[in-house]
């Protein structure tokens, strides 16, 4: 794997100079040094400008623009400028166009207009590539090769003729004959049984519940033919560049289709891009979530912050700004959380197209703002913060995730559609960041030695060999909490026979009969003061301790909470869909059981998370409140240069690092 180069945070953003005038280019460097901006992804949407005409390149302004940046001591993440093709592919092959699942196709005009099967999208696009490294391999400004933008962002679907003829040879390559495919697929059911490979389709418009198998196996194709761009495009530059090799994910619950995890191995370091939910009061727990899940899929090394936004972004409903203080908040949030560079899209604000009202470092209102004066502060910090790169975040709890769990979850005709992958991930995660505990999300494939606790949010599909290495974790003594709706299949879709949660029946000790979903609105009580909806079943105790049970609802008596002691370990089963305080008080009770403890003790409100490296730690510590608050910490705090001796004072609304001399037992105080 190639290495990240230079020292510090990197900081910067997406910097377009070809939608100005070049004589305002040498202001965005002057003004870039104002910032302390030390790196920018150029030419990620320049395709139709550095190839006007196929085949003929033209290279003279970005040769400035790069010569320009090195002059004024600013890096370069280099964009293979692949991600939207020019018209001119459009219109001498319209071949190469995606279609939805009903025919239509989807035009030039906006951006990744393409199919990402295309055998002609794909060798135009390698062209480019060749012709863009090939030019600026040893350009002393490129630090960084950035593959595409957002794969898949807008095409990771496509059902014309090219792709099902590319899934047919997917599906030729995973089953190996027909006879497996049927079998899979479960094609008995409904007349499906395929006789050709011709036959089979992508899941395209039809009368009623197209077959689940097909569907989840169009989903994998369809990650995997993305990924498959990002390969070609990767091959092409290792015979050319020296440079390590990134593209941008986006890793959040907003974003489903692309199955990073198998991703990650194809790229030198993880970069993410990620947008607030502006509608969102405690988006902030959304921000932690994808970073600690970011930092899951680089398997704990530090990672990339690609985009995210100065202020309001431009595609949500009702467009937000940022307050004073928070884009400060978020982007010290994902360094804490793993993140050894903070980009934007992008470094000025467009004046023309889709994103104009998209915000940036330098805004329409120029330098002389709110936005600026706080992007000139943040890099300031980070300079301050130089020291903690390459170190990384401690995390005594894992949180399983799997892509394909998700998809197959959503899948239609399920038992209730108010079971969905994200809702118990979000309720658990909250109830861990209340309690200033970091987590690692992490794929069920995933080496838990190390961990003290496991968490298991509706892992519908899961393969046998991810279950048997969770029960030998919580055999060597861990504790695995398990919620509904897990274990149901195998990586087929089948259901696992003999009573739900199918694969994790041995592990949690219990057996299920039946589901028993509730109708919108309706509320269930538990024994143990806990109010639950959406979901009971009638679970069966045969190994397990009962630790609470229904008093109402179809169900009363039946047990809803569950523990099995498991070897030196315990597994325990969510039968339900507890509301929030219980949900606190679950993990409350896990984490006492497993002995995890917070990072420092801080008020609710207050985000507290540790860096460490083999010498030293760092505590940042992110008050989200409009309360002063006084947190244990002993040392420097690095955004200030002072000492903290015994107690860190720390205003609402602010942050705060400290480079910790040892841990620190003092009480939590709030300031009046």
């Amino acid at each position: 794997m190639r290495r990240w180069q230079g020292d510090g945070i990197y900081f910067g953003g997406d910097y377009n100079p070809e939608q100005w005038p070049e004589e305002t280019w040498s202001e965005d460097v002057d003004l870039m040094r104002q910032a302390g901006v030390n790196l920018v992804s150029v030419g990620i949407f320049s395709w139709a400008l550095l190839e006007p005409t196929p085949g003929r390149f033209e290279f003279g302004w970005l040769d400035r623009v790069l010569d320009l940046l090195h002059d004024g001591g600013v890096q370069v993440d280099l964009a293979t400028a692949t991600a939207s093709p020019p018209p001119w592919l459009a219109r001498a092959h319209p071949q190469t166009l995606p279609r939805r699942a009903g025919g239509a196709i989807l035009w030039p005009g906006g951006r990744q207009a393409y199919c990402p099967s295309s055998p002609v999208f794909r060798e135009r696009s390698l062209e480019l590539v060749r012709a863009v490294a090939g030019r600026y391999a040893e350009h002393p400004a490129v630090v960084m090769w950035h593959v595409s933008n957002e794969l898949g962002c807008h095409n990771v679907h496509c059902y014309c003729d090219v792709s099902a003829e590319a899934f047919r040879g997917w599906l030729r390559e995973r089953y190996g004959d027909l006879d497996r495919l049927n079998d899979a697929w479960g094609t008995a059911f409904w007349s499906q049984r395929y006789g050709d490979w011709a036959e089979i389709n992508p899941p395209r418009d039809a009368p009623t519940f197209a077959n689940p198998t097909q569907q989840l196996d169009f989903l994998r194709f369809s990650s995997d033919e993305q990924r498959a761009q990002l390969r070609a495009e990767r091959e092409v530059l290792q015979t050319l560049v020296r440079q390590p090799i990134t593209t941008n994910f986006m890793i959040g619950l907003g974003v489903k289709y692309m199955d990073y995890h198998s991703w990650a191995s194809d790229v030198d370091l993880v970069s993410n891009d990620h947008y607030l939910t502006a509608a969102d009061p405690q988006a902030h727990l959304g921000l932690a979530l994808a970073a600690d899940h970011t930092r899951g899929v680089a398997g704990g090394d530090p990672w990339l912050l690609m985009e995210h936004s100065t202020s309001a972004v431009n595609w949500q409903p009702r467009n937000v700004a940022k307050l004073p203080g928070q884009m400060r908040r978020n982007s010290l949030a994902h360094v804490a959380r793993g993140a050894d560079g903070v980009l934007f899209f992008q470094w000025r604000a467009s004046r023309a197209g889709a994103e104009k009202f998209h915000s940036a470092l330098v805004p329409h209102a120029g330098p002389d703002t709110k936005v600026f004066r706080e992007v000139c502060q943040l890099g300031a910090d980070l300079r301050a913060l130089a020291e903690v790169r390459g170190s990384r975040v401690d995390a005594d709890v894992a949180i399983l995730f799997d892509w394909e769990a998700w998809w197959g979850v959503e899948l239609d005709s399920h038992p209730s559609a108010d079971v969905t992958y994200a809702d118990r991930l979000n309720a658990l995660y909250g109830s861990l960041w209340r309690a200033g505990v970091t987590a690692d999300i992490v794929h069920p494939s995933t080496d838990l030695n190390g961990y003290r606790l496991v968490l298991v949010p509706t892992l519908y599909l899961v393969r046998d060999a991810d279950v048997a290495a969770l029960h030998r974790y919580v055999e060597a003594g861990g504790t695995a909490a398990v919620t509904y709706f897990s274990g149901i299949v195998d990586a087929d879709d089948h259901i696992r026979l003999g009573g739900y949660p199918g694969a994790f029946r041995e592990l949690l000790g219990v057996r299920t009969e039946e589901f028993f979903p509730l109708r919108e609105g309706e509320q269930v009580h538990l024994d143990d003061g806990s109010t639950a909806d959406v979901w009971t079943e009638w679970v069966h105790p045969d190994a397990a301790e009962v630790l609470a049970s229904y008093t109402d609802g179809p169900l009363p008596g039946v047990p809803a909470l569950t523990r099995h002691r498991v070897g030196d370990g315990a597994a325990w089963y969510v039968g339900t869909r507890l509301d929030e305080p219980a949900t606190d008080r679950l993990v409350a009770r896990l984490l006492a059981e497993a002995d995890v403890r917070p990072a420092a003790p801080a008020p609710s409100g207050v985000e507290v998370v540790r860096r460490r490296d083999a010498d030293r730690t760092w505590l940042f510590a992110i008050n989200h409140t409009d309360t002063e608050v006084r947190l244990p910490a002993h040392g420097v705090e690095l955004l200030t240069g002072g000492y903290c001796v015994g107690e860190l004072a720390l205003p609402a609304g602010e942050v705060a690092v400290v480079r910790e001399d040892r841990p620190d037992a003092v009480a939590v105080k709030e300031v009046p």
